[in-house]
């Protein structure tokens, strides 16, 4: 007759007396700690009428065989993961909710042409960060071209028009902001990275390492200009420009 248990199937013969059936294959509970230990049923071979001993090794599902405080550690990071994953999510949410908000508003006040210049200003950075480029800079120049505040403050703006031009690739016009960026504001090394790139992305890359060397000069653990100056003077060597 057939046997089955746990959904195994074992094959008895009838001159054996006693056999093991090992339903998770040939290793030993030693070697398995989430097996129990065998434990012995009786069944009756039909052709002879005889009854016969079978030893059987039942198997637990693994996460009872496992120790209490595993299961906890396992538990606990899997929640860990899981709500560090919903709390970034939550707060892309919020942060999306709140520039949309922002530009809203700030879209009524220019449709009204009530807007000011740090208005304009503020209006073209919440759009850079939505990425809406064609759009930022369009705001921005009215900004640019109706600011009456502070030079340092105008060294931001030239330097928020160069990067919405760089992600259009206007790179000349890029490059003419962010040179007026740094010439209002010499120590401004955000504003130099941006040239080197800008730079770079017209292969002028002997510009680009001097715009580089002049974020060092300002900074000189800086982790964007560093890598880029040992990377444009060899290029430049190679090129011998």
């Amino acid at each position: 007759m057939a046997l089955t248990y746990h959904g195994m199937v074992g094959r008895m013969r009838a001159s054996t007396s006693m056999r093991t059936m090992r339903v998770m294959g040939r290793k030993s509970a030693k070697d398995r700690p989430w097996i129990a230990t065998r434990r012995t049923v009786e069944t009756t071979q039909p052709e002879r009428g005889r009854r016969v001993a079978v030893h059987v090794t039942p198997t637990y599902d693994l996460a009872v065989g496992l120790d209490a405080p595993i299961q906890a550690i396992y538990l606990g990071l899997l929640l860990a993961f899981l709500g560090g994953g919903s709390f970034l999510v939550v707060r892309q949410v919020l942060v999306r909710q709140e520039l949309e908000s922002a530009a809203k508003e700030l879209g009524e006040r220019v449709r009204n042409s009530q807007a000011t210049a740090e208005e304009y200003f503020e209006l073209g950075a919440v759009l850079l960060r939505k990425k809406l480029y064609s759009q930022a800079a369009k705001n921005l120049e009215k900004a640019r071209d109706k600011w009456e505040g502070e030079p340092e403050e105008l060294a931001q703006l030239h330097n928020a028009l160069g990067y919405a031009y760089a992600q259009k690739e206007n790179y000349d016009q890029a490059v003419q902001e962010y040179r007026a960026a740094v010439s209002l504001q010499p120590g401004y090394v955000t504003a130099w990275n941006n040239l080197g790139d800008a730079l770079e992305s017209k292969k002028d890359y002997k510009g680009a390492l001097e715009a580089f060397e002049e974020a060092l000069a300002y900074a000189p653990d800086n982790k964007v200009a560093k890598p880029k100056v040992e990377q444009l003077r060899t290029r430049v060597r190679r090129l011998r420009l």
